[in-house]
C-alpha cells in the first residue's frame, strides 16, 4: 500500500510540475512538438511529421523486439540490438531531415536519450537499425502529396501555423494517407439541405450561441472557446496520451505501437477532412447567418452583422476537422486503456505556457473539443456529430489493420 501510494504521490508531482516526461516514446513526442515550435511548423504539415516520427520509433522497436507487425518490412530484424537506441535514432533522423535549422534542439535531446543507453555492441546494433528505418519512412512519405511549399508561414493568430494559401488544403485532399486505401475511404454522405430541419437546427443553435456578441453563451463557454485554439487541440491529446502512458507504465513495444496509431489516425482526419470539405464546398455559418434570406428555409432568419466568436478559418465547414480528430483519438486511447479512462489532465497553452486548463477525463476534453466549434460560431452541429464518426471509423481500421500482436 505504500509503495502504491508513493508511485500515485510522485505521478501527481510530477503532472504539477510541467510536461511529464516517461519513456523514449514520449520523450520525443515532446522533442518533436518542441521543435515544430521553435520552427512555427503545425497543422497538417505537423501531423504528418508526428506521424512519420512515431511510426518510425514504432517500426524500430519492433525491428528489435518484434512485439508487433511492422508499418515498413524492408528494414532487417536486429533481436540484439537496444530498442531505446533504435527508437531514439529512428526519431533523430525523422526531425533531422525535416528541420535541421532545429539541430542543436534534436541533438541534445538525442544526447538525453542515448545516454540512458548503456555502451556496446547493443547500443551500436540500435543506432544502426534506427537510420534504416528512419530512411525507409522518409523514402515511403517523399511522393505522398503532403510535402510543404514554399508560401508556409504564420497568420495572425498566436501560436497557430496555416499556410497563408488554401491550395494546401485542396492538397491534403489528394494526399497518401496511412494504412487506408484512399482519402475518400470514410467520405461521408452531403450535409444537410439548406431548406431542412435540420439545417434550421443547426443554423440557429450556431446563431444564438457563437456570435461574437452573443447573449446565450455563458462565460465559462466563451473561456473554453479561447483556450481550445486550433494549436491547443491536438496539443490537448498529445499531453493526455503522454500522462496516460506514464501512469499505466505501458511496456515500450506498447508505447510505441499506442503513439504511431494515434498520430496516423490523427494525421489521416486531414486527409480525409480535405477531401470531404473540398467535395461538399459547404458554407460557414457567418456566410449562411448573413444570407439567412436566400437558403429557402422560413426557420432562418437572417443577421446581415452577424459575426462568429472565432475567427472563421479558409475552408469549407463541413465536416469538422475538430471532431475527427476527437473521434479518432477516443477510439484509439481506449483501444489501449479501456472505456473513458478517468483520469484528470493540465493543457498548457501552446503558445503561452502561463495558460493551463484543467480537464477532468478524455470525455471531457473530447466534448469540449466540439463544443467550442459551436459555441465559437465556425461549425454547425451536424458537422461535428458527422465528422466524429469519420474519426472513429478511421481509427478502428487503423487498429483493424496495422501494427498487430506478432504473439
Amino acid at each position: 500500500m505504500k509503495r502504491a501510494f508513493s508511485l500515485v504521490l510522485a505521478f501527481l508531482l510530477a503532472v504539477a510540475a510541467g510536461p511529464v516526461r516517461g519513456d523514449v516514446v514520449t520523450d520525443w513526442n515532446l522533442t518533436a512538438i518542441d521543435v515544430m515550435k521553435a520552427a512555427r511548423f503545425g497543422g497538417n504539415p505537423a501531423a504528418r511529421t508526428l506521424a512519420m516520427v512515431h511510426v518510425a520509433m514504432s517500426d524500430a522497436v519492433n525491428t528489435v523486439q518484434n512485439r508487433y507487425t511492422r508499418y515498413l518490412t524492408t528494414v532487417p530484424m536486429a533481436a540484439d540490438a537496444s530498442a531505446e537506441a533504435a527508437a531514439a535514432t529512428a526519431a533523430r533522423q525523422i526531425l533531422l531531415a525535416q528541420f535541421a535549422a532545429q539541430k542543436n534542439i534534436i541533438e541534445d535531446a538525442y544526447a538525453r536519450s542515448m545516454k540512458a543507453v548503456p555502451d556496446g555492441p547493443a547500443k551500436a546494433r540500435g543506432v544502426t537499425a534506427g537510420e534504416q528505418v528512419a530512411a525507409a519512412v522518409i523514402a515511403d512519405r517523399a511522393s505522398d502529396g503532403t510535402t510543404v511549399p514554399d508560401d508556409y508561414r504564420p497568420v495572425t493568430t498566436p501560436g497557430v501555423w496555416i499556410p497563408t494559401t488554401p491550395p494546401l488544403f485542396a492538397q491534403y485532399a489528394r494526399a497518401k494517407p496511412w494504412v487506408m486505401n484512399r482519402p475518400d475511404q470514410f467520405r461521408p454522405g452531403p450535409p444537410p439541405a439548406l431548406n431542412s430541419a435540420l439545417y434550421a437546427r443547426d443554423y440557429n443553435e450556431t446563431k444564438n450561441l457563437g456570435g461574437a456578441r452573443s447573449t446565450a453563451r455563458t462565460a465559462a463557454q466563451t473561456d473554453a472557446v479561447k483556450f481550445w485554439t486550433q494549436a491547443n487541440l491536438p496539443n490537448g491529446w498529445h499531453t493526455a496520451a503522454r500522462e496516460l502512458t506514464l501512469a499505466r507504465n505501458l511496456p515500450l513495444a506498447d508505447s510505441a505501437r499506442f503513439f504511431a496509431l494515434l498520430n496516423m489516425a490523427i494525421a489521416n482526419t486531414f486527409i480525409n477532412d480535405w477531401d470531404a470539405k473540398f467535395t461538399y464546398n459547404y458554407w460557414r455559418p457567418v456566410t449562411a447567418i448573413r444570407n439567412g434570406d436566400v437558403d429557402g428555409n422560413d426557420a432562418t432568419e437572417r443577421d446581415a452583422g452577424w459575426t462568429s466568436l472565432n475567427d472563421t478559418p479558409m475552408h469549407p465547414e463541413y465536416p469538422s476537422q475538430a471532431a475527427i480528430i476527437s473521434g479518432a483519438a477516443i477510439v484509439i486511447m481506449e483501444s489501449v486503456f479501456g472505456p473513458k479512462p478517468a483520469m484528470r489532465f493540465t493543457i498548457v497553452d501552446f503558445a503561452d505556457p502561463n495558460v493551463k486548463r484543467e480537464v477532468a477525463s478524455i470525455n471531457e476534453m473530447d466534448l469540449e473539443h466540439r463544443n467550442v466549434r459551436v459555441w465559437g460560431g465556425i461549425h454547425f452541429r451536424n458537422s461535428l456529430d458527422v465528422g466524429y464518426d469519420m474519426g472513429s471509423k478511421g481509427a478502428a481500421y487503423l487498429i483493424e489493420n496495422s501494427i498487430k500482436p506478432v504473439r
